[in-house]
C-alpha cells in the first residue's frame, strides 16, 4: 500500500504541476511559480491531496541538487574568478542588513522570552539572512540568462551567503548549546573548500582524459552525477555545509570540460521531468494555516516585506557601490531575495535549539512561499524591460556550440553511446 500511495501522489504531483506551469506560461509567467501554486492547490493548504512526507522530501532534496549542479556546470569560471570580491562584498552586506532588519522587527512586537530575547531576535535576522537562489536559477534558466556578469554574481554570492548562514547560525545556537563550537565549524568550512580546490583540480584532468577516451557518451554525464551526488553528501555529512553548496562545487569543477554542455542537458531531462517539480511542488506542501491568528498575520506581513526589501537593499546598493550599473545592482538585489530550503534548515535548527517558537514557523513558510513567487516574476519583468547583454551573447554561443555538438553526433556511430 506504500508504494501504491507513493506512485499516486507522484501522479498527482506531476499533473498538477505540469497545468499549473503551463498555465502560467500562458499569461507569460515563469513555469516554477506555478509549480509551486499546484503545491498549495494540492496541499493542505487547500484540498489536501498530497502530505509532504519524506518521500516528497527526499525527491524535491534531489531536485534541488541537481538543479544547483545543472547551475555549476553552466557557469563561466572566467567570469566566476572576475565577480567573486563583489559577490563576496554583496553576501556581506545582504547578511548584515538582513539580521538588523529581523531582528529590529521580532523586537517591534515584543516576542519573545525577557531573558533570551535579544538571542531569539539575532536567530529571527539570520533566519532572513539565509539565501536560495535555487527559484532564481530555474527562472534565469527559463529566461536563459544563466550565464554573465549578473547570474554569477547572484551564485557566487549566494555560496558565500549560506557559508556565512552556517557559521551565524552555529555561533548563535553555541550561546544556547555549550557543546557546539564556532570554531570548529569555521576550520571545517575552509577545510572543505580548500579540498574542493586540489581534489576538484584532480578530478578536471581525470575528467577531461574521459573526454578523450569516451567523447559524447553517456558514460561522462553518469560519471558526472556520481560527483554530483559525492560531493552533496560529503559536503554536509563531514563538514557541516549545504548538501546543494556541494553540488554546485562539483558542477563548477566540470564546468569547463568539453562535454559540460552535453552533461546538463542529460541532467536536465531527469531535473525537468520528475525531480525539479516535485521540489518547487514540495514548497507549496509544507504550507498550512493551522492555528493562525491576527497578531501572527501582521508579523507575516511585516518580516515578508522586510526580508525582501533588506535583500535588494544590501545586496543591490552594494553592488551599485562596486559600480555595476543601475539595472544589474537591482536584478542582483532581487535576485537574492528568495529564500527556500536554507531558509527552512535554519528555522528547523532554531526550532529543536528553543530559539525559535513552533508558531513562527509559519510565517518562515510563508516568507518562502512569497519569496518564490516574487523573485521570478521581479526578475523576468526587469529583464523584459532591461536585457543583459551579456546573458544574450552567452545564449547565442550556447546555440552555436550546441548546434556544433549535433553536428559531430549525427556522424557518430549509435553504439558508441552504449
Amino acid at each position: 500500500m506504500e508504494a501504491l500511495n507513493i506512485l499516486k501522489n507522484l501522479a498527482i504531483i506531476l499533473v498538477a504541476a505540469k497545468l499549473c506551469g503551463l498555465i502560467v506560461r500562458k499569461i507569460k509567467g515563469p513555469q516554477v511559480v506555478g509549480e509551486i501554486v499546484a503545491g498549495l492547490i494540492v496541499g493542505p493548504c487547500l484540498f489536501n491531496f498530497v502530505q509532504y512526507d519524506g518521500f516528497v522530501s527526499g525527491m524535491g532534496e534531489i531536485g534541488v541538487i541537481l538543479l544547483m549542479f545543472s547551475a555549476g556546470l553552466g557557469t563561466d569560471l572566467k567570469e566566476l574568478v572576475k565577480t567573486g570580491p563583489v559577490a563576496l562584498l554583496v553576501a556581506i552586506a545582504g547578511v548584515v542588513v538582513s539580521i538588523v532588519g529581523g531582528a529590529a522587527v521580532y523586537l517591534a512586537f515584543g516576542y519573545g522570552n525577557p531573558d533570551t530575547k535579544m538571542l531569539e531576535a539575532i536567530f529571527m535576522g539570520t533566519i532572513l539572512a539565509a539565501t536560495s537562489v535555487s527559484i532564481t536559477v530555474q527562472a534565469l534558466k527559463e529566461m536563459g540568462r544563466l550565464k554573465g556578469k549578473v547570474a554569477t554574481t547572484i551564485l557566487s554570492a549566494a555560496v558565500i551567503d549560506d557559508i556565512i548562514g552556517i557559521v551565524l547560525l552555529t555561533v548563535v545556537i553555541g550561546f544556547k548549546d555549550p557543546e557546539i563550537q564556532p570554531i570548529s565549524v569555521c576550520i571545517n568550512i575552509v577545510v572543505f573548500f580548500a579540498l574542493a580546490f586540489v581534489v576538484g583540480l584532480a578530478l578536471y584532468f581525470l575528467f577531461k582524459w574521459f573526454d578523450k577516451l569516451w567523447p559524447h557518451s553517456r558514460r561522462i554525464p553518469i560519471f558526472g552525477l556520481v560527483l554530483c551526488f559525492a560531493c552533496a553528501y560529503c559536503a554536509e555529512e563531514f563538514f557541516g555545509i549545504a548538501d546543494i553548496t556541494g553540488a554546485y562545487v562539483a558542477g563548477i569543477i566540470l564546468c569547463s570540460i568539453k562535454d559540460s554542455g552535453y552533461i546538463e542537458r542529460k541532467m536536465d531531462v531527469s531535473s525537468y521531468m520528475i525531480f525539479g517539480p516535485v521540489f518547487f511542488v514540495s514548497i507549496g506542501l509544507q504550507t498550512s494555516f493551522e492555528n493562525f491568528d491576527t497578531s501572527m498575520l501582521w508579523f507575516s506581513i511585516v518580516i515578508v516585506a522586510v526580508a525582501l526589501i533588506t535583500k535588494v537593499v544590501g545586496c543591490g546598493g552594494v553592488a551599485r557601490l562596486c559600480r555595476l550599473s543601475n539595472t544589474d545592482s537591482l536584478k542582483i538585489g532581487v535576485g537574492m531575495m528568495n529564500r527556500g530550503e536554507v531558509g527552512l534548515i535554519v528555522a528547523k535548527k532554531g526550532l529543536d535549539a528553543g530559539l525559535m517558537a513552533p508558531q513562527f514557523f509559519t510565517p518562515v513558510i510563508i516568507l518562502i512561499i512569497v519569496s518564490s513567487l516574487v523573485t521570478p516574476i521581479m526578475l523576468k519583468l526587469i529583464y523584459s524591460k532591461w536585457p543583459d547583454k551579456t546573458s544574450a551573447d552567452g545564449k547565442k554561443e550556447d546555440a552555436e556550440k550546441l548546434a556544433g555538438e549535433q553536428k559531430v553526433l549525427s556522424h557518430e556511430v549509435v553504439g558508441s553511446n552504449l
